[in-house]
């Protein structure tokens, strides 16, 4: 099982070592995968525990704040997503001042090398680290012969000659290719939360709605789309959901995902669940009028039953 590891202490988590490998694996895809088996591989050889290195915030976060990339996950989506694969532990370290000016030589002695006492490294091609991000795979070989640790770099995982990389998938995501960005997933794209109280206007209009507050401002996708929702008695659900700031009732700039089911009538306040999207539908809309949005949702109700009808025949 997974151990998860919050911060580094004085003494080595691992007395006789590890293999690690270090980023933010945002979205956990088919790029991370591979770097993940390659890493539980080299566990296996060296007969040693492996680590996940991960930074929250990320880096970018904490460099650009609101103005940073979007995430494709928080990190308890990460983590759920991580759980299942063959790692043994998840380090998290919090990134702030002191990491960010840290050299890279003084990463390597003092968290790689003290803290960790890595073994063997597994890093992405394009991999930088440290102040100014100057560290990289020279630096970590050079140190790696004077601190007793080898280092491997994992080559680009590619699909269809591209790429795969996070990147990647927050433009296919920006740009409505759902398709593409599943491919690069080896999933739909998908967003957990916990199911929150709302003001309950959907069931007003006649189109009550399970509410995710995202906590951000910031997503890499946005509009009305045909969905599934799944956390719910082993079941998968259909339904259409909104993404973004409901800008007719109030648009406030706080993001949230609504999503209503069809044929259901349950009570999942609290309840923890994962919305998967399957087609756009429409990009958000300011209308008029309560009644306008009304008759809106049932043309968007319409449209997604009729994409799921098409999807099974």
């Amino acid at each position: 099982m997974m151990r998860l590891i919050r911060g580094l202490s004085h003494s080595p988590h691992f007395s006789k070592g590890c293999v690690l490998t270090i980023g933010n694996f945002d979205g956990v895809h088919l790029g991370h995968r591979a770097v993940i088996e390659t890493l539980a591989i080299r566990g296996r050889e060296h007969s040693l525990p492996t680590a996940v290195m991960l930074f929250e915030p990320q880096p970018l976060e904490y460099f650009l704040a609101d103005n940073a990339p979007p995430r494709l996950m928080r990190l308890r989506e990460k983590m759920l997503a991580l759980n299942p694969l063959p790692i043994d532990n998840v380090v998290i370290v919090r990134f702030n001042r002191t990491l960010a000016n840290y050299e890279p030589e003084q990463f390597v002695e003092q968290i790689l090398v003290s803290k960790l006492n890595v073994k063997h490294l597994v890093i992405g091609d394009d991999f930088h680290f440290g102040k100014a991000r100057r560290g990289n795979f020279k630096l970590l070989q050079e140190f790696g012969k004077l601190l007793d640790f080898t280092v491997e770099k994992s080559e680009s995982y590619e699909l269809s000659k591209l790429r795969v990389s996070s990147t990647l998938i927050r433009d296919a995501l920006n740009a409505d290719d759902l398709e593409q960005a599943r491919q690069l997933l080896g999933q739909d794209y998908s967003i957990c939360g916990r199911v929150a109280q709302g003001d309950k206007l959907g069931r007003t209009l006649g189109f009550p709605t399970a509410n995710i507050k995202l906590l951000r401002r910031n997503t890499p996708i946005r509009g009305v789309f045909a969905v599934t929702m799944t956390g719910i008695d082993n079941q998968e659900f259909q339904g259409v959901a909104n993404v973004g700031i409901r800008p007719t009732i109030d648009g406030n700039h706080k993001v949230i995902l609504e999503t209503h089911l069809f044929d259901f009538n349950q009570d999942i306040y609290g309840r923890y669940v994962s919305v998967q999207f399957k087609h756009k539908l429409r990009h958000e809309t300011r209308f008029n009028s309560l009644e306008q949005l009304q008759t809106q949702i049932r043309h968007d109700v319409a449209a997604a039953k009729e994409f799921f009808a098409t999807e099974t025949c």
